[in-house]
């Protein structure tokens, strides 16, 4: 692998940004800054999606433009990232004139194609999910199965895309490449998608929908969001119909391309589709999250348990995001749903950062220099096999676990190495024999805890990089989180710390985390 590209999907500037946006944007965030610390390439795409009947109504009952609606949720999405420490390579908006240009160009690439015809239609319109439904999608009350209304009856005569065209061809795709969707217990749930499959809509008339990208040479029609939206995993990579730049030779296909399991139909058929009749190679893999509930409860607004990750730092009195990075991202598997809970939060990043690998640091530093005035003397340089094997068993099962984007277990395994540099602690301890006089024992037992510590912020560094941090420099070593470099970097001989400079790396949380005044309504 020489380079890594990763996309998430775009929000819908509708609103303001809450926990389950924020969950995709640290788990995308955390797998990127893993791949980091293997390749040197790595390129991380997010952004915003802005236009459809949404962004209209809201912006004309706030009586101000689709357009300054836009700018303010966007910055919104984008300050709420820069506060949870993820660190993107690009921000795409649907709204921008380098996106807004190419989807024309590929509109009427699809068009030159003979992908798109123009066809009176009479459906199902559901606004929330800004998506014609079929009779069958529906609950038995006739209900849209996601968002509990009753869909709309429309009549119009919009174009549509030829996605019949490609069912078998994306089916043998999906067979051909078994990683192409992920997690693998969502295949079937594709093909059984793929069987029932019908054209699609890919533009609305200006009467229904006037905000969004005219349809060239059709200034009555706005191009739908599936040729909008979707296309922005390329366009922002500079991708164009006649001249691809040299940015989207150098990273299409994307890697991975992580959605939430409510669109998965859209990206691993639409969009497969789509690219298909452009020519252009599908991504490596798509994968599929699941949902972040609050106490087992699906967000709703009308539940009030809306919940903005600012008044989750903010409740907790936190002033870096690790701790919520950490919980948000370890909650569930990749592709189940996830949960939410103050009491959980507390108790889970208590347990993992504080008690198992914060307080083994803060101790077996103090202890260095209680008895060693902070130094490793070089007789101590001796490795335990015990603690050796552990460590690196540990790196290498990271790094397979990211492989399969299997991010909490990946963290499980971090864990688990802190557990047994505990035990190990504990059975030496360290304390007896300095108090035996068995220095030279005592000085090799803390030299293995604090090497091992090193390795334990370089695997914890995508999730918490300010605690990885923060060890790295209680170590007194340069911040070095290239897994290349693990063998190079161990602790030498010298002085590590002193007293005054010992803190705990992750103090003990215990702010209670709110009332509904600190929720988002």
């Amino acid at each position: 692998m020489n380079k890594f590209y990763l996309t998430t999907a775009i929000d819908y500037v509708n609103g303001k940004p809450h926990i389950g946006h924020a969950y995709e944007k640290i788990l995308c965030d955390v797998i990127c800054r893993h791949f980091s610390q293997r390749i040197d390439d790595v390129y991380f795409l997010t952004g915003t999606d802005e236009h459809g009947i949404k962004i209209q109504k809201t912006a004309d009952s706030r009586e101000i433009t689709p357009q300054q609606l836009c700018d303010e949720n966007s910055s919104s999405f984008q300050q709420t990232w820069a506060d949870l420490g993820i660190e993107y390579s690009d921000f795409i908006r649907t709204t921008q004139e380098r996106h807004k240009k190419t989807v024309q160009k590929i509109f009427k690439k699809l068009v030159e194609n003979g992908d798109i015809y123009k066809h009176s239609y009479k459906g199902l319109y559901c606004s929330g999910c800004e998506s014609f439904l079929n009779a069958r999608d529906l609950t038995a009350d006739g209900l849209c199965p996601d968002h509990l209304k009753k869909p709309e009856e429309v009549f119009e005569e919009n174009y549509f895309f030829k996605l019949t065209k490609y069912k078998d061809a994306i089916i043998k795709h999906i067979k051909d490449n078994p990683k192409f969707l992920q997690p693998d217990f969502k295949v079937n749930e594709v093909i059984k998608q793929l069987e029932n499959i019908e054209d699609i809509s890919v533009s609305r008339n200006k009467n229904s929908v006037s905000w969004g990208i005219p349809v060239p040479d059709d200034e009555e029609q706005v191009i739908y969001v599936w040729i909008d939206a979707l296309s922005n995993y390329i366009t922002a990579l500079g991708y164009d119909t006649e001249n691809p730049s040299d940015k989207f030779k150098k990273y299409w296909p994307a890697n991975v391309q992580v959605i939430g399991k409510d669109i998965l139909k859209f990206h691993a058929i639409y969009w497969s589709a789509i690219l298909m009749s452009l020519g252009v190679e599908l991504p490596q893999s798509i994968c599929a999250h699941g949902w972040i509930t609050i106490d087992e409860t699906k967000m709703s607004k009308s539940l009030g348990n809306v919940i903005a990750p600012a008044d989750i730092l903010k409740a907790f009195e936190l002033q870096e995001p690790d701790a919520l990075r950490y919980y948000m991202v370890t909650s569930a598997s990749f592709g189940r749903d996830g949960n939410y809970s103050d009491e959980d939060f507390k108790e889970k990043v208590n347990a993992d950062l504080a008690n198992n690998i914060g307080n083994l640091l803060n101790r077996s530093l103090n202890m260095l220099v209680k008895y060693f005035d902070g130094e490793i003397k070089s007789e101590f340089i001796s490795n335990d096999d015990c603690i050796l094997n552990a460590g690196n068993e540990a790196i290498i099962n990271v790094q397979k676990l990211f492989d399969g984007y299997q991010i909490a277990e990946a963290a499980n395994v971090i864990v688990e190495f802190a557990n047994t540099v505990n035990k190990y602690v504990a059975d030496n301890a360290p304390w007896t024999l300095a108090k035996e006089g068995k220095m030279k024992e005592c000085g090799i037992v803390l030299y293995n805890v604090l090497e091992a510590m090193r390795k334990i912020a370089v695997m914890l560094y995508p999730y918490c990089p300010n605690i990885s941090g923060k060890i790295f420099k209680q170590l007194s070593l340069e911040k070095s989180i290239k897994y290349s470099q693990i063998e190079q970097n161990k602790l030498q001989a010298g002085k590590i710390t002193e007293k005054e400079k010992i803190s705990p790396v992750f103090p003990r949380m215990d702010s209670e985390f709110a009332t509904d005044k600190k929720k988002v309504k």
